[in-house]
Parts: structure tokens; C-alpha cells; sequence
């Protein structure tokens, strides 16, 4: 995905606290965009071997692997709705397959192209609709669901999921991540004594991430 492989560094914060409006565009890239990419992985690599199985499913696994390829290569309307080939596209598949796995997985997608369409509300609920054990897709889709969040200006409800997400996730490729994303909107919401609590978990429990190297000016920023 062309735009979201511009990410910005998250550890980038001079002025990242000016406004509430510059915040939220500075880190909007990073909040969706490895997201989106670590699932496109996850599902591609185990998705349809994990969550669709059988001959029955074969026409939504068919469906699904179309639409990813619309989705890997941003046109997110297309991937939503169809295209006039055939393909029916991510919502027509969750409502026609609902209840399986394919629906399951469709529903993640269509969340995900709508966070990246710039609809937050209707990402937030295809997202909630997702489920799974997993300790990457799961973890990624609550994250992406807490960035909704902060778009959409619910701050608390924002940080309460990044944290929810760092948890489940308990991992040092995503969790220090989503703990310096709470981390900064805690500090948005004068909620400076959670914020430090987040970036000293970066710190003493993620000590080997390349997110902790930079930690202390993050704590020592919250501190005062």
C-alpha cells in the first residue's frame, strides 16, 4: 500500500502535541497503516487455511482472496462494494456468508477499508464485529479500532482500547507501539500520571523493543 509504507516515526513527537487536529494527522499513517499490512500477511499466509475450510467455503475463499488483492492495492471502494467482473465484494460477502468464518474475516476487511476511506464510525463497527484468539490479527484489529476512536475524537474511549490492545497482543512488535499511542492521547486528556504509566511499561517490559530506546523523553515529558 503506496501511502501507509510513508509512515511516520513514532517516536517523532516534537510538536506532535501542539493540537489536537495536527496529532491525529501527524500519526494517522502509523495508527492504520501496519495495521492493514500485518493482516494482509497474517490472512494470506494462514488466513485461509485457519478460518475457511471445506468445499463449501470455497466461493467465499475465492471471493475473499479477490478482494484482498483490490485492498493490497489501496482501491478500498472497489474491494468494498465489487467490481463488475463478478467479484461481490467484502460487505455483500460478510451479509451473504454471516455467521461462518468467511463472513468473520470479510467483516475484518471491510473495517479496515473503511478506516483507510476515512469512516471511522462504520470501520469501528465492522471491526467490533471480528473475532479471534490469535495474537496478531486480533490484537492489530483492536488497535486499529482505538485509532478509530481517537479520530472520531472519543479520547478515552482511544486510549482504553491501545492499552487493551498493547495487552492482548503482549508482544514487542505491536505492543510498545500502541502503548506510546495511549501514551500521547493520555497526555492530550491532562492524564499525564497514565501516560507515564504506559511508557514505563515500554520500558520495563518491552526493554528490547527499538521503542524503549527513546522512552525516558516520553516519561520525562509526562512527568512534569
Amino acid at each position: 500500500m503506496a501511502e501507509q509504507k510513508n509512515i511516520l516515526d513514532p517516536l517523532n513527537v516534537d510538536g506532535a502535541l501542539e493540537t489536537s487536529e495536527t496529532f491525529f494527522m501527524k500519526y494517522k499513517n502509523l495508527m492504520l497503516g501496519v495495521v492493514a499490512g500485518i493482516v494482509i500477511v497474517v490472512c494470506a499466509v494462514i488466513g485461509y487455511q485457519h478460518f475457511i475450510s471445506g468445499p463449501k467455503a470455497l466461493k467465499a475463499s475465492e471471493a475473499l482472496f479477490k478482494g484482498q488483492d483490490y485492498f493490497s492495492n489501496d482501491q478500498y471502494e472497489t474491494a468494498l462494494n465489487g467490481d463488475s467482473l463478478g467479484y461481490a465484494g467484502f460487505l455483500k460477502i460478510a451479509d451473504e456468508f454471516s455467521g461462518t468464518d468467511a463472513a468473520n474475516l470479510a467483516n475484518a476487511y471491510a473495517g479496515l477499508c473503511y478506516a483507510q476511506l476515512g469512516k471511522y464510525e462504520e470501520a469501528v463497527k465492522f471491526l467490533d464485529k471480528f473475532s479471534a484468539d490469535d495474537y496478531l490479527v486480533a490484537p492489530a484489529l483492536m488497535g486499529t479500532m482505538g485509532n478509530c476512536y481517537a479520530q472520531l475524537g472519543q479520547l478515552d474511549k482511544a486510549a482504553a482500547t491501545l492499552l487493551k490492545a498493547a495487552d492482548k497482543a503482549d508482544s514487542p512488535s505491536l505492543s510498545p507501539n500502541y502503548l506510546i499511542q495511549a501514551g500521547q492521547i493520555l497526555e492530550k486528556l491532562g492524564k499525564n500520571a497514565e501516560a507515564v504509566d504506559a511508557y514505563k511499561k515500554v520500558k520495563s517490559k518491552y526493554a528490547n523493543s527499538y521503542q524503549s530506546m527513546d522512552i525516558d523523553k516520553y516519561i520525562e515529558r509526562a512527568s512534569k
